[in-house]
């Protein structure tokens, strides 16, 4: 059943560019979908996670995790009675203004960019699909509809404070009422993501073999996971052992999400999807017990995995990429494609070229930006 304060389409704010609307499919819909024909979107089966691109076959891209905290949104929003098609447009877009090498990457970027306004991948998410992505006749982006546009732009919160450039450029054109908190339905992909890389960095980190199963075993939560598995399949052997306990840890987090959802949302009693916007804080989120349990499992994957000797060595290593072509680009912006060099002419100060070039570095997959690297500058 949908619930009261559920978003719905038929009463949806519309999209910037007016269009006529689709005779079978809603406007959340048509949302998702043009979010999974985007160019960006296809890029991020060559972004990382944590581990770099070609480091191996089985290691989570940004593509594979956005499939996942779809089907993770999708469940939770289903569950509570809200709309999946808005949920899992928010999910699946939430990475598409990351960078190659993950937060690495982005690092790199936000420092070089400091002097012409810094880099933030999710005000960069917002450029994406109000700027960059450029197939339509008549619009730039995606002409999404604002119950999206607002998703992406406050799935984490309220923005407040200093406010991203490319997010105030788009809020000028569309007031997305960044002081209040998102939809339900964007809370719910926030969460999600949450819950994905909470379980599948687990899984990266022991195929990586940073650390190990019985390590993992006695961690929160995961104890009581393994202990379930042990007393059902006495003997289990390591490698399905290992999954039965990360599936059921999986399991767990959603069903806590859900459960406290219920009970918040009980204790509030929305009655539209306004009143969840002015709730003053989000309705969907981790119990406080579970939050505390998840820090002390995000402390041991920051030691053990995130600052791995290995992973620091790569860090190093794909940092160097990004400093080197940013400069090049900035000195030589001859060098970009074709597609960019209507934008370069137009470009009348130093920033926004600079704003150029972080676009264009920050659409690059892991393995573009390597080559781009070895092409222009060499290995040396």
């Amino acid at each position: 059943m949908t619930a009261l304060f559920a978003s719905d389409p038929a009463t949806a704010r519309g999209r910037r560019f007016a269009e006529e609307e689709s005779t079978f499919r809603s406007c959340f819909q048509r949302d998702r979908d043009r979010i999974i024909h985007a160019s960006a979107f296809r890029r991020l089966k060559h972004k990382t996670q944590v581990f770099i691109e070609h480091e191996g076959d089985y290691y989570r891209t940004r593509l594979t995790h956005s499939i996942e905290v779809a089907q993770v949104a999708r469940t939770i929003s289903g569950a509570l009675g809200l709309n999946a098609e808005l949920t899992e447009a928010v999910a699946l877009a939430h990475d598409l203004g990351h960078t190659p090498f993950g937060h690495t990457g982005e690092d790199a970027l936000a420092a070089l960019m400091a002097p012409y306004g810094g880099f933030d991948h999710n005000a960069q998410a917002i450029r994406i699909v109000t700027h960059l992505e450029r197939h339509y006749a008549d619009f730039d982006g995606l002409n999404l509809t604002w119950e999206t546009l607002e998703g992406l732009a406050k799935h984490n919160g309220p923005v407040t404070g200093e406010i991203p450039w490319a997010l105030a450029a788009c809020n000028a054109e569309i007031d997305l009422e960044l002081h209040t908190h998102a939809s339900a339905e964007a809370q719910v992909a926030a969460i999600a993501d949450d819950v994905a890389y909470n379980h599948h960095d687990l899984h990266d980190g022991l195929r990586a073999e940073l650390f190990s199963t019985d390590e993992l075993a006695e961690l929160p939560v995961l104890d009581r996971c393994f202990g379930r598995v042990d007393d059902l399949y006495p003997g289990l052997n390591y490698y399905r052992r290992r999954h039965e306990a990360l599936r059921r840890f999986f399991g767990v987090l959603v069903e806590d999400v859900i459960r406290f959802a219920q009970e918040r949302l009980a204790e509030i009693g929305p009655q539209s999807v306004h009143d969840v916007r002015a709730a003053g804080r989000p309705v969907i989120r981790f119990s406080d017990g579970m939050f505390s349990d998840l820090k002390i499992i995000r402390a041991f994957l920051f030691e053990r995995m995130y600052r791995a000797p290995s992973v620091v060595e790569m860090r190093a290593e794909v940092t160097d990429v990004v400093n080197g072509l940013f400069p090049l680009f900035m000195a030589h912006p001859d060098q970009l494609p074709k597609q960019w060099r209507r934008d370069v002419e137009e470009a009348d100060t130093g920033t926004a070229l600079a704003r150029i070039v972080s676009d264009y570095i920050s659409g690059m997959t892991d393995r573009f930006a390597l080559q781009e690297h070895e092409r222009l500058i060499g290995l040396g």
